[in-house]
């Protein structure tokens, strides 16, 4: 396993200049850049000043990064929605639904604060939410969904990995319970998408949100929204805009007629400088492999959590592999002091609820996991 994953980082590696002065282990945050997405951030400039304004062209890109991420996540095209953020398709979803006849959503205690803010936004128009909370182990059992989920449940809108402690759900499970009660599921996939092998049949979801910024290699702007083909026309955004419409070239500013596809959950102008470098990363990361890519850092980090073991460092991520991501999350006693404290020894982290975030991904190396070990041990102070 450890040739395995050393092969692995040492063929990507040098795509990625940041490790000629820095030990980046963040990608929980934002992935490294590579000398692909430069390039394209390039191409685009050369493109915008070769062309003017190729509009007709750049819908073109946006049509490949819509076919880029449903191969990425057995989707249809059709099934995908490009948009600027995962906010931008969670809340044109919301928008769409109706809360008379089922009433309830029910999320998690895990979720990242747009889409719990999402959801509360909706208590405007008649939903009622309702939080699973976790378990003392860190992890969330099914047990927990069952008591939350009723017959007025509309939808469970859950997150793949948790951004505060590293933690990975269930999602079958939750699909298949949610299902028998009549309820949809939204899955919150931007902590997990190009970390590990994400199948919306597969995991059976109904909807599926995501950004490319982190373990895809692209850059903030471009997300993706997926909605099971069966789902897109019953479900009727108000949230809208020029690139959801049927016909974006009509130019019809007197009537709405959402997309057939799951467009309809788009709104304004594309973010045409992301999707060049969206289609890059997702481009790399398949090149490297995705499922290549879950071994080796589940190498790396069963190294780590070793070291922190040595260190007598309290770990809040689930020990099991089945039940954790990428991320690996310390305990600290004063979190923001130590990613400084890591920083001025070139080593970037990051932070969330007093947590030392430690998120590796296919350019990193067992190296890379020492020299973090050894900063620890000399920042042990932070460690709780």
């Amino acid at each position: 396993m450890a040739v395995e994953a050393a092969t692995l980082a040492e063929r990507c590696r040098d795509r990625f200049p940041i490790f000629e002065h820095q030990v980046y282990i963040n990608s929980c945050s934002q992935g490294a850049l590579s000398d692909s997405v430069r390039a394209a951030y390039q191409q685009y400039l050369a493109d915008w000043d070769e062309k003017g304004a190729p509009w007709e062209y750049w819908v073109e890109r946006q049509e490949a990064a819509r076919a880029a991420f449903a191969g990425l996540v057995n989707a249809g095209p059709d099934e995908i929605a490009v948009t600027t953020s995962l906010s931008a398709g969670v809340s044109a979803l919301a928008s769409g639904l109706r809360f008379t006849r089922r009433s309830k959503v029910v999320l998690t205690d895990w979720e990242f604060p747009t889409i719990g803010q999402i959801w509360h936004a909706q208590e405007a128009r008649g939903a009622r939410v309702s939080h699973v909370p976790a378990a003392d182990d860190g992890t969330i059992p099914l047990e927990h969904f069952e008591r939350a989920i009723d017959d007025d449940t509309l939808i469970v809108s859950i997150t793949h990995v948790c951004y505060r402690n590293g933690a990975m759900l269930d999602v079958p499970a939750v699909v298949e319970l949610a299902h028998e009660r009549g309820a949809l599921v939204l899955l919150d996939a931007f902590q997990a998408i190009g970390s590990l092998p994400v199948d919306v049949a597969g995991l059976g979801v109904d909807f599926l949100g995501a950004g490319v910024l982190k373990y895809l290699l692209g850059s903030a702007g471009l997300g993706f929204f997926y909605c099971r083909r069966d789902l897109v026309e019953r479900v009727w955004p108000t949230q809208t805009g020029w690139f959801a419409d049927e016909n974006i070239f009509a130019m019809d500013h007197t009537d709405y007629s959402p997309a057939r596809t799951a467009a309809r959950f788009q709104s304004g102008t594309p973010p045409v400088p992301s999707i060049y470098a969206g289609i890059a990363g997702i481009e790399l990361m398949q090149e490297i492999g995705i499922a290549a890519t879950r071994d080796h850092v589940q190498t790396l980090n069963a190294h780590l959590l070793e070291g922190l073991d040595e260190l007598q460092a309290k770990v809040v991520t689930p020990r099991a592999p089945e039940h954790r991501g990428a991320l690996i999350c310390v305990k600290s006693t004063d979190a923001k002091a130590l990613v400084v404290a890591l920083g001025d020894e070139g080593i970037v982290t990051s932070d969330r609820d007093d947590n030392l975030r430690i998120s590796a991904h296919c350019y990193n190396t067992v190296e890379d996991v020492d020299t973090v070990l050894a900063a620890l041990q000399r920042h042990r102070k932070l460690l709780a």
